[in-house]
């Protein structure tokens, strides 16, 4: 990677969204399996976009506060939390038909953990000091990017079959799979430190 002081805010621009995205595509299985469990709550479009827009607007805000040094919670904590809310979201999948009406409101509470996930991220891989700004909304609409690819990937796929009569047993096994997952990794990042 060049240094910091050689780059132009096109190189950084370039570089963080690119490190964005492929934090979600390929290297985010949990990001991907948060947003295929938001995917298979509803079968209408309008409500997806509800959840999304929450969670792009939380963990938009605790990547900014985070990496500007406002917030700070241990990846011990963030991360299973991050584990957990991907199992509630999948199991809410299985116990009602429809998405809840509450959902975007508990999208947007985990949304922020998930901010603290993808500032971690980004602190880790080291931001330009010069160019922060540049850097952290380029990351951002990378990890955007990368969320929208999966929306629209499962959308072009199955947006056609969500009146068929197996369409809510694929929910389920799909939900339930996410769901026994998603609490494998939160015990394994209590208890065993992954």
């Amino acid at each position: 990677m060049e240094a910091a002081s050689e780059q132009t805010v096109w190189d950084v621009i370039g570089l963080y969204l690119q490190q964005g995205y492929i934090h979600i595509l390929p290297r985010g299985l949990d990001h991907i399996l948060f947003v295929l469990a938001l995917f298979f709550a509803s079968t209408r479009m309008k409500p997806l976009i509800w959840q999304i827009s929450a969670f792009t607007l939380a963990h938009t805000i605790t990547l900014g506060l985070a990496v500007l040094g406002y917030v700070s919670l241990d990846a011990a904590i963030v991360e299973p939390i991050i584990a957990l809310s991907i199992a509630f979201v999948a199991i809410e999948n299985l116990v009602f038909k429809d998405m809840p009406r509450w959902r975007p409101a508990i999208v947007f509470a985990f949304g922020l953990f998930h901010g603290l996930g993808f500032a971690g991220v980004l602190t880790d891989y080291g931001l330009p000091q010069d160019q922060i700004l540049p850097s952290l909304l380029s990351f951002n609409v990378g990890v955007e990017a990368g969320q929208l690819s999966i929306i629209a990937a499962c959308w072009l796929a199955l947006h056609r079959f969500a009146d068929a009569a197996w369409y809510p047993w694929l929910v389920r096994i799909t939900s339930g799979a996410i769901a026994l997952m998603a609490l494998w990794w939160s015990i394994e990042r209590v208890f065993l430190g992954g």
